[in-house]
């Protein structure tokens, strides 16, 4: 870190690309689950159950990737202010 506490652009500009990614990755890997475990998010008949189950799925799987990311960060280069 620089002075005041301040992290270089370079790393947030890291920090930002490891969560999209991971975000991303999350999210295709709830999808591959939700599929296996037979909760079709994309599935017709409107919103069903399992169309419901699949939303969510996915949606935990993008939102663990940027914790996991995040995770990553802050014990490389230690926590961020916002």
């Amino acid at each position: 870190m620089s002075e005041g506490g301040r992290h270089p652009t370079r790393q947030l500009l890291l920090l930002g690309l490891a969560q999209a990614v991971l975000f991303v990755l999350g999210a295709l890997l709830g999808r591959w689950l939700g599929l296996v475990l037979g909760f079709d998010a994309f599935g017709a008949g409107g919103y069903s159950n399992g169309v419901i189950f699949g939303i969510l799925l996915i949606g935990l799987g993008g939102g663990a990737g940027v914790q996991l990311a995040r995770a990553w960060y802050t014990r490389k280069y230690g926590p961020t202010r916002y």
